[in-house]
């Protein structure tokens, strides 16, 4: 590229140097199949070298494509998620020149229909990705499918082999987190729901449930509060679950946000953490390594997790005839120092 005449490359440059057809090189750039791995290559080293950035108006013309992808939210207040599933999302988009456009959607049922209808109509957008909970509602599902709007899902509790989604397994994770609580010691151990929309409440409550079945621990419905993914229910419920006459020994809180409500609560209540009160969450969002004690979690790849659901819903928007893609992915037991032995205090 001339720099001092300041030429914008254009694709037939990129094609004169690659050495093959406009079309060819078209075809590159929308990432299109029928190109071999040698030509795809020799034309992306000539896009790089020209520094050649495609001309959206004319992609969109070419293609019969906005190339926008729509990212569909219902619950704000879950900060710390939300910025994981962005990252992700957009890092997707931006690789494969794709603008991505956010729509925060509310409840009722007939409110989101009429907020995802206007969004469509106005934005043209070529598919959408849904978090949770609006993979779970069947009346979406179908406003998308008659649309003929290509989607895919985060986290559904239905893991239909029709639709294209990426999980990771919350019933496992929390089995596993209750077991390394009870493991200390923990016996009164309490729990945060999330709200009772989202799928991974209900899993990750079954999995506590799960776990003190089996280790013969005796479900006390008291120790079981409900929040809102956000911090403010988080301490709500701690308030709540600490001025038990028995209070619990350890609380689990379905997301760290909410964990991190429960610490602040301690906090004021004079608690040493973790010796008087061990607190785990979900998620290891970055909040986590910022609170103090350091919150032990589960840590679920998040943006890893958007960045993939981007990419197979890509997918299906070039195949125009999708088939339906999914994908898991694995949990980890992130052990900090919120968690210890609940006699911990009495050795001191």
């Amino acid at each position: 590229m001339n720099i001092l005449n300041n030429k914008k490359p254009t694709i037939t440059d990129v094609a004169k140097k690659a050495g093959v057809s406009i079309k060819t090189v078209s075809r590159v750039v929308n990432k299109e199949a029928n190109v071999s791995d040698g030509t795809r290559e020799k034309v992306q080293t000539a896009i790089d070298l020209l520094n050649y950035q495609p001309n959206i108006s004319a992609r969109q013309l070419a293609g019969n494509r906005s190339f926008s992808i729509g990212l569909l939210y219902e619950n704000p207040h879950e900060f710390n998620y939300m910025k994981g599933v962005l990252d992700g999302v957009f890092d997707a988009c931006t690789k494969d020149g794709y603008s991505l456009l956010l729509r925060p959607c509310h409840f009722p049922v007939t409110a989101l229909l009429n907020e995802v209808t206007q969004f469509l109509q106005q934005t043209q957008v070529d598919g959408v990705i849904l978090t949770a909970p609006l993979g779970d509602v069947p009346e979406l599902l179908e406003l998308l499918q008659l649309n003929n709007t290509p989607f895919a899902q985060i986290s559904p509790s239905d893991e239909s082999p029709r639709s294209t989604w990426v999980s990771s397994n919350d019933l496992g994770a929390s089995e596993m987190l209750t077991d390394y609580i009870v493991s200390l010691g923990h016996r009164r151990i309490g729990f945060i729901k999330g709200p009772p929309n989202h799928s991974a409440t209900n899993f990750r409550y079954q999995g506590y449930r799960n776990c003190l079945k089996q280790h013969g621990i005796a479900f006390e419905k008291t120790l079981v509060k409900s929040g809102s993914f956000d911090f403010e229910s988080g301490q709500k419920a701690a308030r709540k679950l600490l001025s038990l006459p028995a209070p619990p020994t350890a609380i689990i809180a379905s997301n760290d946000d909410m964990a991190s409500g429960v610490i602040q609560v301690a906090h004021e209540l004079g608690m040493a953490l973790p010796g008087q009160l061990s607190v785990a969450g979900f998620d290891d969002t970055p909040l986590a390594s910022r609170l103090w004690p350091q919150l032990t979690t589960v840590k679920q790849p998040i943006s890893e997790m958007a960045s993939a659901v981007t990419g197979l819903l890509m997918n299906d928007i070039r195949d125009k005839s999708p088939n339906a893609q999914h994908r898991s992915f694995e949990f980890e037991l992130v052990v900090r120092d919120s968690t210890l032995p609940p006699e911990a205090f009495l050795k001191e």
